[in-house]
């Protein structure tokens, strides 16, 4: 029942029942307070209740009572180390020596109790010497129980005998029934009249079986824990009650399963590092896939449930489902936080919630390729880079690729009137010391497609219709450079380069000029300073 209502709050204060099965065998399994009281009990059938109106009928959910087990554990873990997984709606804890962290042993259970309750689960949480009656206290008492040392007995002596066999999944119903009914019959109702019981007598008539129980209606029997450490699993899933085709009402939905799964990592002490989100489709075609899935990579750990919203919704709105959605499963990959200090000298860089939404709106209107960080290949073809996911460096706080060192001219034979790639004049000052000055190649990109005339193999006139038509005589020109590569793949490469002076009105320009010798096209690659 807690699954279902934790999934859905606005039914707590509604009648709920939850349903198993198939229709038309579809029998009752669990009701809140609000349904007893209205008459409805486990075991009734969807028939007999389909006449009583303001009934909410939901059916039984493996994933969501497997994520609301999880974030009780998660709960448990944030308190204690030692934590056992009696069952699946009951843990067991060792709050021996906490209260130095956490105070008194009553502080320590209403804080579990408020921290259960902002994870989505209304608990019932009892403190005692032992586990037994920890367990019976927690069973028959509502909300926070404390069981002073020595008086177990008396605060459990106002249970009903029923209350004894609600931990025992292992007890055949029949020897339940069968003992119940012995009880009936000697007009034992609670936990003190069994107690009263005399020992003797109770074993001749129900031999040990009635002495631990007993024992266990006084709360002086104990066992052992058993600590246990399950898996990590941040998972929450929900199936719809009507087809969504909207995204607005999904991203309800998922705004309410995010904060709970937020509120899980951060009792664990832990951030979202990936967020898959998978939803099951109305099949309404046979060819058509029933199952939509997506997955966002966050760069940094991070744990912002409304960053975590935003960016989900930008991915649905460039990637939508297609058709309409039944049923929503989301996971988080955990992570450790990221602690981040900036140094004294270092500019500040911007915060990774805001900056990952910077991010996937660029994406969003130019698409997924052009946004990124460049990245140069190993490779001999020039210019060969491709766009990674931006990923801040673990040193610096910027975490850009690294730019490409400026280009300078070559300083090969030339073949020409002088020397272009690298001029070093000494000028005379004060202390006589030489300075070296490099020209630099500007990129152009794209590259500027012209026209070449050639003379004696070499070119002697370039015309452009764009960049404010680049046209002139070639004054002088130094190469080919010949290079080529990749021959066995499919984008295999072989270009020219020339280095050329043009004399354009502004002067004598400096360029870069490629031939490529596959496509037979000319371009201006870069300037030079």
């Amino acid at each position: 029942m807690e699954a279902i209502l934790r999934a859905e709050p606005e039914l707590r204060s509604q009648d709920v029942a939850v349903l198993e099965g198939k229709p038309p065998l579809q029998k009752i399994i669990a009701v809140n307070e609000a349904a007893r009281k209205a008459g409805i009990t486990p075991g009734m059938t969807k028939l007999q209740i389909e006449g009583c109106g303001g009934i909410a009928l939901r059916d039984r959910s493996e994933l969501q009572e497997s994520a609301a087990h999880q974030a009780l554990l998660d709960c448990s873990q944030s308190f204690s180390p030692r934590v056992e997984d009696f069952a699946p709606d009951t843990v067991l804890l060792d709050l021996s020596g906490l209260d130095k962290l956490f105070g008194p042993l009553p502080a320590i259970a209403r804080e579990i109790f408020r921290r259960a309750w902002r994870i989505g689960l209304r608990t019932n949480v009892s403190v005692a010497g032992t586990l037994d009656a920890a367990l019976l206290a927690a069973h028959g008492f509502s909300e926070v129980t404390v069981l002073p040392k020595g008086k177990e007995s008396e605060v459990l002596g106002s249970l009903p005998v029923e209350v004894l066999f609600a931990d025992e999944s292992d007890s055949k119903d029949d020897d339940k029934e069968e003992v119940l009914e012995t009880f009936r019959q000697w007009g034992i109702r609670k936990f003190g009249d069994l107690a009263a019981l005399p020992g003797v007598a109770l074993s001749e008539r129900l031999g040990q079986r009635g002495l631990e129980l007993q024992r266990k209606a006084c709360g002086r029997r104990n066992r052992t824990l058993v600590p246990s450490d399950p898996p990590l699993l941040f998972e929450e899933a929900m199936e719809l009650e009507f087809p969504l085709v909207l995204l607005e009402p999904l991203a309800f939905l998922l705004s309410r399963m995010l904060d709970q799964l937020c509120a899980r990592l951060q009792s664990r002490s832990l951030a979202a590092q990936e967020i898959h989100l998978e939803m099951t489709l109305e099949n309404r075609r046979r060819d058509s896939k029933n199952t939509f899935q997506r997955a966002i990579h966050l760069p940094v750990p991070l744990l912002n449930a409304q960053t975590f919203l935003k960016l989900l919704q930008l991915d649905l709105k460039a990637h939508p489902p297609g058709a309409p959605i039944v049923k929503v499963h989301l996971h988080i990959v955990p992570a450790k936080p990221r602690p981040g200090q900036a140094g004294l000298f270092i500019p500040c860089s911007p915060e990774p919630e805001k900056l990952e939404l910077t991010l996937a709106r660029i994406s969003a209107v130019v698409g997924e390729g052009p946004a990124g960080s460049p990245k140069l290949l190993d490779t001999h073809r020039p210019q060969a880079f491709e766009m990674l996911r931006f990923m801040p460096a673990a040193s610096e706080n910027v975490g850009f690729a690294r730019a490409r060192t400026p280009v300078s001219p070559r300083n090969d034979n030339f073949g020409g009137t002088g020397v272009l790639a690298r001029v070093e004049n000494n000028l005379e000052s004060e202390n006589h010391t030489a300075v070296n000055l490099v020209t630099a190649l500007r990129i152009l990109r794209p590259p500027i497609p012209v026209t070449v005339n050639q003379q004696e193999g070499k070119p002697c006139h370039i015309s452009s219709d764009k960049r404010n038509q680049i046209t002139g005589e070639v004054v002088w020109a130094a190469g080919p450079w010949r290079s080529s590569g990749d021959w066995w793949e499919e984008d295999a490469w072989v270009r020219d380069e020339w280095d050329i002076a043009v004399q354009e009105k502004i002067g004598i320009v400096l360029y870069r000029l490629i031939h490529d010798l596959i496509g037979g096209r000319w371009l201006l690659e870069g300037s030079y300073d």
